[in-house]
């Protein structure tokens, strides 16, 4: 079994991309295959809005990266997608990315069946984390994934997907900020437990 986890941050290997790796490896200490991919290191062409997949599900662009990424999607169990907040939305890299998965919706859901989760980070504590979480996991129910929380196994003191926020305290009018998402305690739990929970579902489907 895989778990695919996709970063739509225009930052490579920064907080998203810490978060995605936090919720990896407790899957991968389940014995579970992972691979993390950056959007910024593919050529992703917009989508033409040709409306060729609403025949068959196959895009007709075939001279980017498009293609490969969707093999990876295909070929794995679990898809964690996670994203920076901009204007309480994903990036526009990401976006791109979802509309040229339309070839794999509109006929048939190729992606039905396989787990998904979100996660998603921001400079504030309110920063849209949650509508952007809302954003992805209903992308996600468009192609027929069943949506893994970041609800802890023990308790369920919080649910959707991992949220970070790089907002630690207010002094006077002046806002300090945390260094990296690895400060934010709550945040690392968050993914911690969510990485757990999607392993367990996955070994519980392969049983």
């Amino acid at each position: 079994m895989k778990a695919l986890a996709i970063n739509g941050s225009h930052r490579k290997g920064k907080n998203t991309a810490k978060m995605l790796n936090m919720v990896l490896e407790p899957i991968r200490s389940a014995g579970i295959e992972t691979e993390l991919i950056e959007l910024t290191d593919y050529d992703i062409r917009l989508c033409k809005a040709c409306n060729k997949c609403l025949i068959r599900p196959e895009c007709s662009i075939k001279d980017d990266d498009m293609g490969l990424i969707a093999d990876k999607m295909l070929n794995s169990d679990a898809i964690i997608i996670g994203s920076p907040v901009y204007f309480s939305n994903v990036t526009s890299k990401l976006k791109i990315f979802m509309d040229r998965t339309r070839w794999m919706h509109m006929c048939e859901n190729l992606l039905e069946g396989k787990l998904g989760a979100v996660v998603t980070h921001a400079g504030l504590r309110n920063g849209g984390q949650e509508l952007t979480t809302l954003i992805l996991e209903n992308f996600l129910i468009h192609h027929g994934l069943y949506i893994v929380e970041a609800r802890s196994p023990k308790k369920g003191i919080y649910n959707l997907g991992a949220m970070g926020t790089m907002f630690d305290d207010v002094e006077g009018e002046k806002i300090k900020w945390k260094k990296g998402v690895e400060e934010d305690a709550l945040t690392v739990k968050m993914c911690h437990d969510l990485g757990v929970n999607i392993a367990n579902k996955l070994k519980k489907i392969k049983n």
